[in-house]
């Protein structure tokens, strides 16, 4: 069992920033890697970054270059560092950890934390 909760969400204007974090708790050992989504009303949830066991990363197209995805040395917590924030990037950001036990995947969420993004 991982438990995730997200903070760091909230308002803020075009152009600016935010920082979103993750706090995983639990089996972290298994944790292979871990996500941002996101989910805009109306629309279905998109992945938005991923961060790999070996810290590997990959972006969505609309976020590169103005996120960032990192994790802390202790794996037990992962930041999303939002810079340039667009209108667009208005969502419900929600942190996920895809658990692997004897290649056995199991996907956690957190509750998820909404940004907002003013024009």
């Amino acid at each position: 069992q991982v438990n995730l909760v997200e903070s760091g969400g909230g308002l803020v204007q075009a152009g600016g920033s935010l920082t979103l974090s993750c706090a995983a708790s639990g089996n972290i050992r298994c944790i292979d890697a871990m996500n941002w989504y996101r989910q805009a009303p109306g629309k279905q949830r998109d992945l938005v970054a991923t961060i790999t066991r070996g810290s590997s990363t990959n972006y969505a197209d609309s976020v590169k270059g103005r996120f960032t995805i990192s994790r802390n040395d202790a794996g037990n917590t992962m930041y999303l560092q939002m810079n340039s924030l667009k209108p667009e990037d208005t969502a419900v950001y929600y942190c996920n950890a895809v658990c692997n036990i004897r290649f056995a995947f199991t996907n956690y969420w957190g509750q998820g934390t909404q940004v907002t993004v003013s024009s």
